[in-house]
């Protein structure tokens, strides 16, 4: 029987009295449209900035219509998967508006993945053209023969950009046939570009998810999806976007991500925003000195990074004067970091919520709270949500229940996995997150946990984040991650891991104690071990599933059993 979910959106009685209820999602015909009209707008702004130089919006008009003429020169069509593996640079915008131009969609990878991951993701996209970075080439090489590529565009750190830059450039040397990103530009400006009529339904990026539970699926992600996160932001954000073209965003967070790439890169891009590109944001030194020459009004990050920041020696030399807002997400935004973040800066960090699923936003909390909310905030215009049981009836205000979501945000399906989109959506079309949440009665979404990270104690549920914001409170504690182990008396029990700070030292009995004094007993971790680092994505996440097969293989590592 079909099962037919209504939401009241009780959340709207929180929103901003200028934030509509609903968005229109074909405010422009396509992402097309909206970049080209971004183009002429602010011409002659400073698009993006990377290594000491700059290109303007006109320089990005200009750069990105030639690779787009070189594609479609060299067959490239509508509709055909065109790969991207480059790292935050100028190359990556101009080749992404270069690829859409051309009538193709953007399969993005990330630059360090081994041969079998870049492997899988090419032949499941069924790509023949991609653009990657140099220092990625031998991954490439590895898997080639076995692959659906026919032709390889090799970039630099600094193609794209003004004059020679030392630094990072380097000769190219490969065993395949290659053409250079540069050669791909200059042969491109003598080209004739025959512009694509796309519309709203046309595929724009196949944005493969982390594959932490097997191997990734690719989000068919439309125009309209994009167009419509835009527009839902932008109206949600009225203090940040409603300004034309003053804002300058420091990204760090690797634009090959949803995160960066919506927020970051397609929003700003429609704002008219300066855009200054971190080669790598584990960088803390490069990403601090950025921050001090940017001194941006919009800065994206996860906690890790945010944590990173906060305890950087420099971190005070950053003029944050003209910072408006800092929005976390990825993972749960720890309300330690968000207190030391706002000593440093005077802002909360803005926790938002989303998935590749659904062009990354889904929620956000609303601008110039005074405190931290410990929820991912409001779900935004024209977005549906509603908390179903695991026998998919809907939860009570107050319950927690799976977040299952609506809105012209959502992707139409995984890339051809018939099989994984009738699972992933309910009957009356809610797409299932696998996240579990509870609505407060002002309309905060609270994440608990992932469904699949829930452990279950003596038949208790016992949700990973709320031990760990427990266990990141105690004094030493650089960072935490807790993952369930299989127990003999209670089916599983809590597992913690622990990165100590810097010449600290944490005496084991009195983080328990710790535990207990705010965690009922059957959430105290059993067992304590400690890490150096812990195992994390590319964009700060930690990785439980990495934890869990250390914990199989019986690390090493320093482990305490509490009784």
């Amino acid at each position: 029987m079909t099962q037919s979910f209504t939401t009241a959106r009780h959340w709207q009685q929180s929103y901003d009295a200028r934030v509509p209820a609903n968005i229109n999602p074909d405010a422009w015909p396509s992402v097309v449209a909206m970049a080209e009209d971004a183009m002429q707008r602010y011409a002659s702004h400073t698009a993006f900035r990377c290594f000491k130089h700059a290109l303007s919006y006109a320089d990005v008009d200009q750069q990105s219509c030639a690779f787009a003429a070189y594609l479609q020169h060299n067959g490239v069509q509508r509709g055909d998967r065109v790969a991207v593996m480059l790292p935050n640079i100028p190359a990556f915008p101009v080749a992404m508006f270069g690829i859409l131009r051309a009538g193709a969609a953007q399969v993005n990878v990330n630059p360090t993945y081994t041969p079998q991951e870049l492997l899988h993701q090419i032949n499941d996209a069924g790509v023949q053209t991609i653009v990657i970075i140099a220092s990625a080439l031998p991954t490439l090489e590895a898997i080639l023969v076995g692959t659906t590529v026919r032709k390889v565009i090799v970039v630099n750190l600094c193609d794209t950009l003004p004059g020679p830059v030392a630094a990072g450039d380097m000769e190219i040397q490969s065993s395949v046939p290659l053409t250079r990103f540069s050669d791909a530009l200059r042969e491109g400006n003598t080209l004739h570009l025959t512009p694509v009529d796309l519309t709203g339904d046309d595929l724009l990026f196949l944005q493969y998810t982390g594959g932490t539970t097997g191997p990734s699926k690719g989000a068919a992600l439309s125009h309209r999806n994009l167009i419509a996160n835009i527009m839902q932001a932008r109206a949600f954000l009225p203090d940040m976007f409603d300004t034309d073209g003053d804002n300058v965003v420091v990204t760090a967070l690797p634009l090959f991500h949803v995160f960066a790439l919506t927020i970051n890169l397609l929003i700003g891009f429609s704002a008219g925003a300066e855009n200054w590109l971190v080669l790598d944001a584990r960088n803390s030194d490069d990403l601090v000195d950025t921050l001090i020459k940017a001194r941006p009004t919009l800065l994206t990050g996860v906690n890790t990074l945010y944590g990173a920041l906060v305890r950087h020696p420099r971190i005070g030399e950053v003029d944050f004067s003209r910072l408006r807002l800092a929005i976390g997400g990825g993972a749960a935004v720890l309300p330690a970091t968000s207190t030391q973040w706002k000593n440093i800066t005077g802002q909360e960090i803005l926790e938002g919520y989303g998935l590749s699923e659904t062009s990354a936003i889904l929620c956000l909390n609303v601008m110039g709270r005074s405190q931290f909310s410990a929820a991912v905030g409001l779900p935004l215009p024209s977005t549906d949500i509603v908390l179903l049981k695991d026998d998919d009836q809907p939860a009570q205000l107050g319950e927690a229940g799976e977040i299952c979501a609506k809105g012209p945000q959502i992707m139409s399906g995984y890339w051809q996995k018939p099989g994984a989109n009738a699972s992933a959506f309910t009957a009356d079309g809610y797409f299932r997150t696998g996240d579990i949440g509870i609505f407060s009665a002002n309309g905060l979404l609270k994440i608990v946990d992932r469904k699949k990270d829930l452990i279950i104690v003596s038949g208790f549920n016992v949700y990973p984040n709320e031990v760990e914001v427990v266990v990141a409170s105690f004094t030493g504690v650089s960072e935490c991650a807790v993952i369930g182990m299989p127990d003999d008396r209670s089916g599983e029990s809590v597992c913690l891991y622990v990165v100590k700070a810097a010449n600290t030292e944490i005496d084991d009995a009195l983080l328990i104690e710790h535990c207990r004094m705010h965690l009922a007993a059957y959430k105290v971790p059993r067992q304590v071990r400690f890490l150096s680092a812990l195992p994390k994505s590319t964009v700060g996440k930690i990785l439980r599933k990495d934890l869990r097969v250390l914990a199989i293989a019986g690390s090493s590592t320093e482990a305490t059993r509490v009784s």
